[in-house]
């Protein structure tokens, strides 16, 4: 009985042993993937897309060695619904997030305080956690009004295993933060500029964590959006080519983000790996407009020649830079202008790692062919609608090579700018029609300097229809908020 049981015993240990082997060899088999994503960086800020004065280095250098897109799309021209757009890979009107987010301590005739990345949502951390992946959030949030509260969900129940975050912006500046919060317990005065932090944390969770796992690190930076700071040596290097300190403040803050990038990038070389991590960097929305608010007398980025800013439908608002970066996979030198956009984060994430995609409408395409070489076919145009847009445009489609705009009219009146759809405007929303449309052909005008509604009717009236169709399935499904 004996021999019986230790030879029972010997066969179980085999088998776990095997298992685990087969296992581990199957998590070294998936990519690890890593989101750099910063706040407001402007489509012409970065060296490699043409600025004159700022010194990107280590992120140009992540372009050279990988793939730079010129066509890369946020999900919205705004902060929270972008990052609840990137993180779901739907468009954020779907979730109920419209415009940026306040603080939720105070109620709101039009129910912004409640506003929230809902527990329904399926996120791209859930779903890699699924299938063996650690995960971690470090920097900007934005996705609830109520932080760090149990009546809203959190970081931890968006599906990452680690944060270290913020509500939104970095408090009282991007020198030595107050306001950061690690996994629900509140981290007091830091010192330090909130890039250098930020990576810091990616850094350590890194060297701490499960090596044996795959990983998902979305680094979130709060630069370069106010209020900012930068460390003194950088802004005194630009004090010559900028026309006052306040550009100086910013050129130095873009340049302070890449080199918290190549501190990262260093590490990841230095414990081997970079071979197998997909790197993704791009913005959550174009510049800001100067002094369009009063704390907004550094937001000098650059839309480089697009039309608009942050808060626009046209180009500015939400083409932004876009590098991807993998060894090994990705060819080295690459410029393409084929249209990505952060809705197709889920999806590519979910083929790469074996994650099963969630059973609901989603809104971005699977790239993960694209990045091993293949050809890319969109099955959805990109479909923006942004109610409280700066330009009279509210929404707005790109499919192919062509981009039609459209404002939004009730009884024959353009409707009024809001910043949320509830239970005492939602009718407004549903009686709308689209109207004043306007059509450009960007991927040879990427200015939208010549308007082609009169010279293609036929081009016209098809992205019409499509638009149209579009626009009724969203509105139709968008989430509207009730106390």
């Amino acid at each position: 009985m004996r021999t019986l049981e230790r030879y029972v015993i010997i066969c179980l240990v085999f088998l776990c042993a095997v298992s685990g082997m087969s296992q581990a060899q199957a998590y070294a088999k998936r990519p690890n993937i890593i989101v750099l994503l910063c706040d407001d960086l402007g489509y012409g800020d970065l060296s490699c897309y043409g600025h004159p004065v700022i010194e990107t280095p280590n992120l140009d250098r992540l372009a050279g060695q990988g793939l730079r897109l010129t066509s890369c799309y946020s999900a919205a021209p705004v902060c929270s619904p972008s990052r609840v757009g990137l993180m779901t890979g739907r468009s954020p009107n779907r979730a109920g997030v419209y415009d940026w987010i306040p603080p939720g301590s105070k109620k709101q005739s039009n129910f912004r305080d409640l506003v929230h990345m809902q527990r329904t949502e399926t996120t791209i951390p859930m779903l890699l956690s699924k299938v063996g992946y650690q995960t971690c959030l470090a920097g900007k949030w934005h996705c609830n009004s109520r932080f760090n509260s149990a009546t809203q969900p959190q970081p931890g129940e968006a599906g990452f295993d680690h944060w270290f975050s913020t509500q939104n912006n970095a408090s009282p500046s991007h020198k030595n933060p107050k306001n950061f919060v690690r996994n629900g317990k509140p981290v007091g005065p830091l010192t330090g500029f909130s890039a250098g932090l930020i990576v810091q944390e990616a850094i350590q969770w890194l060297g701490q964590r499960e090596t044996q796992h795959p990983f998902y690190l979305q680094v979130c930076f709060h630069e370069p959006h106010e209020p900012v700071a930068s460390p003194p040596e950088l802004v005194k290097k630009y004090r010559p080519e900028a026309i006052n300190e306040d550009q100086a403040q910013y050129f130095a803050n873009v340049e302070n983000v890449d080199k918290a990038a190549g501190r990262l990038l260093a590490f990841l070389s230095s414990q081997d790996l970079r071979q197998n991590t997909l790197i993704i960097f791009t913005s959550d929305n174009g510049p800001e407009t100067l002094k369009r608010y009063g704390g907004a007398n550094r937001s000098y980025g650059s839309p480089g020649v697009l039309k608009g800013m942050k808060l626009w439908t046209s180009e500015a608002g939400f083409r932004v830079p876009g590098i991807v970066n993998w060894p090994g996979t990705v060819e080295s030198g690459l410029v393409s202008d084929e249209v990505v956009a952060s809705l197709d984060f889920l999806p590519t994430f979910c083929a790469l790692s074996g994650a099963s995609l969630p059973q609901r409408t989603l809104d971005g395409t699977d790239l993960s062919g694209f990045l091993k070489g293949q050809s890319l076919s969109r099955t959805k145009p990109l479909l923006w609608c942004y109610y409280n847009s700066l330009n009279e445009h509210a929404v707005a489609m790109r499919s192919g090579d062509w981009k039609i705009l459209a404002t939004l009219q009730e009884d024959g009146k353009r409707l009024s700018k809001m910043t949320n759809v509830y239970a005492g405007n939602e009718q407004a929303v549903l009686n709308a029609t689209l109207a004043d449309f306007e059509l450009y052909r960007v991927n040879g005008d990427i200015s939208e300097a010549r308007e082609l509604s009169n010279e293609f009717p036929q081009q016209l009236a098809d992205m019409k229809e499509v638009l149209q169709h579009r626009y009724a399935e969203l509105i139709k499904n968008s989430f509207v908020w009730q106390r």
